[in-house]
């Protein structure tokens, strides 16, 4: 070799994420090319059906190998010449007309060169003998399903690529999965506008993680969307199964959904599949389309786990399913309202009560009306006992809207409601879509959240129940005001008189002083 000339490197072959990564946007820009698509909303949901197909058939043949390994029969939840297999698989097979015709119209020529019914009209038919299989689960993620691509030879093109993902690898199906969430936070702008927000996933991280579902407990989310809280709930879970049959207690039992919007139910079963979860238990249908008198122990829960839509508003026929004095148009009240009722009574669940972590606006803290009524009987039916107040813009750039997390319980009335204020990061003023909210900003929330026995502080602070509920002399509730703001901020030691400042100081100095003590018997211990 010549001298002064440096030898090539030999590329480094991508990694399973870049893979997957340029399939995805080799994908999308195929599909951008369709004069059938129109946006975001049209492209992720054509994309999504089409690897979850693709999904489906390598797991059916991971199960097919174990049986024939296991001298088990096997039936196959898609059969021939639907498999993806069948149909997708062969590079040279349909395409053009004759693909579009086969996927769209209810009777088409099949792969096998026979007449039947087409593909979308068979995985819609699917049923199982008990409705609780994965067949009844791929007929009604396909029930919403409608393939708006015109053309068949770039449908060919996305297929061929997506055929590229192989989810039989443990490694890819992880991969992809981190992936597909990324997808998911694509929807937000498009759904910000109905009121429905995507929940960060560091504050979803903190909620089950302070919450804290064991196995053989049951979770819910009653407007789960894409279904975050449900995959956060089932990692946590899965780390506490150590034997076959905890996993059965984890896949028959315990995660539990509902979702109103065809998309984002779709997204979810694929999220919760791609996570693992054999058979999510999630329906389709409105939360609140019930008569919430009517909810019995059987409907209950150990766990609920929400960001609920709010700001929007529901039809009088939603409202009518409501007591007559707690009516209210505005959904996030309404939601309360459901999360309450479907909590599992102590006395009925060996002494445990079911607990609840939900995400709400700040206006449902200070509401009155219809919403201090809804409240007073939170306090007076359940404990209040922790409101995590966020820092503006968690939720930016989708809303500015100011969020707080309620914690309550079935154990009893309310007595003290504490408070923890998160603090915005040093040197930052608000979050953006570039610089978002991370998990480490919760740690110290969390550390005080576990603890037997709290004692406030800069960010922690008490209130009693008595003295946020307001009443006339007689009697009638005027205020139940929630938002009560941080005594230890600056800012409102800027307003204290100068004798409450002086003993807010005296305060802080013996808290420093009973610091510093137990510091020093620590250090002391060490020295022995």
């Amino acid at each position: 070799m010549p001298r002064g000339r440096k030898a090539k490197k030999a590329p480094q072959p991508l990694t399973t994420a870049q893979q997957l990564g340029s399939l995805i946007k080799s994908a999308r820009d195929i599909m951008r090319k369709d004069k059938g698509l129109n946006g975001d909303l049209d492209r992720l949901p054509l994309f999504t059906w089409i690897m979850f197909l693709k999904f489906l058939d390598d797991m059916e043949q991971l199960r097919e190998q174990e049986a024939q390994l296991s001298g088990d029969k096997y039936k196959p939840d898609i059969e021939k010449p639907y498999r993806w297999r069948d149909w997708a698989a062969p590079e040279d097979g349909f395409t053009g007309d004759d693909l579009i015709r086969f996927v769209n119209q209810d009777e088409a020529m099949r792969p096998d060169g026979k007449k039947g019914i087409g593909l979308l009209a068979y995985l819609r038919s699917l049923h199982s003998s008990n409705g609780r299989n994965r067949r009844d689960v791929i007929a009604n993620v396909f029930q919403g399903v409608q393939n708006r691509m015109v053309s068949g030879y770039l449908l060919r093109d996305v297929i061929n690529k997506v055929n590229g993902i192989h989810f039989n690898s443990s490694e890819e199906i992880h991969t992809l999965s981190h992936l597909y969430e990324t997808m998911l936070r694509e929807m937000r702008d498009a759904a910000g506008d109905s009121g429905e927000f995507y929940t960060p996933r560091p504050v979803v991280q903190f909620m089950v993680a302070v919450s804290d579902p064991k196995l053989g407990e049951s979770v819910l989310d009653p407007a789960c969307g894409t279904g975050g809280f449900l995959v956060e709930a089932y990692t946590h879970l899965g780390k506490q199964c150590h034997s076959v049959k905890d996993r059965h207690i984890l896949h028959e039992r315990s995660i539990y959904g509902q979702e109103a919007k065809p998309l984002p139910y779709m997204l979810c079963q694929m999220n919760l599949l791609l996570h693992g979860l054999e058979y999510p238990y999630i329906t389709y249908d409105n939360s609140l389309n019930v008569k919430v008198q009517e909810i019995g122990d059987k409907d209950r829960v150990d766990v609920i786990l929400t960001n609920p839509p709010f700001g929007g508003e529901e039809e009088t026929g939603i409202k009518s399913n409501f007591p007559d004095d707690l009516q209210t148009s505005e959904t996030a009240l309404l939601f309360l309202q459901l999360h309450m009722r479907l909590l599992k009574r102590p006395e009925r669940n060996n002494g445990k009560p079911g607990r609840a972590a939900v995400v709400v606006p700040n206006g449902t803290l200070f509401g009155d009306g219809v919403c201090a009524r809804i409240k007073e009987n939170l306090l007076k039916e359940f404990n209040l006992h922790t409101i995590v107040r966020l820092p503006n813009g968690v939720f930016a750039p989708y809303t500015g809207i100011p969020t707080n997390l309620l914690f309550f319980d079935r154990s009893g009335l309310t007595e003290t409601i504490w408070y923890y204020e998160i603090p915005l990061p040093e040197g930052r003023k608000n979050y953006t879509k570039t610089k978002p909210m991370q998990f480490e900003e919760f740690v110290n929330c969390i550390t005080w959240f576990k603890k037997d026995s709290r004692e406030e502080n800069d960010h922690a602070w008490s209130v009693d129940a008595g003295d946020v509920l307001k009443y006339d002399t007689d009697g009638n509730l005027f205020s139940c005001n929630l938002d009560q703001k941080n005594p230890n901020s600056a800012e409102a030691l800027e307003h204290l008189p100068p004798d409450k400042l002086a003993a807010n100081i005296l305060e802080k100095e013996h808290r420093i002083i009973k610091i510093m003590e137990e510091l020093r018997t620590e250090l002391g211990k060490e020295c022995q």
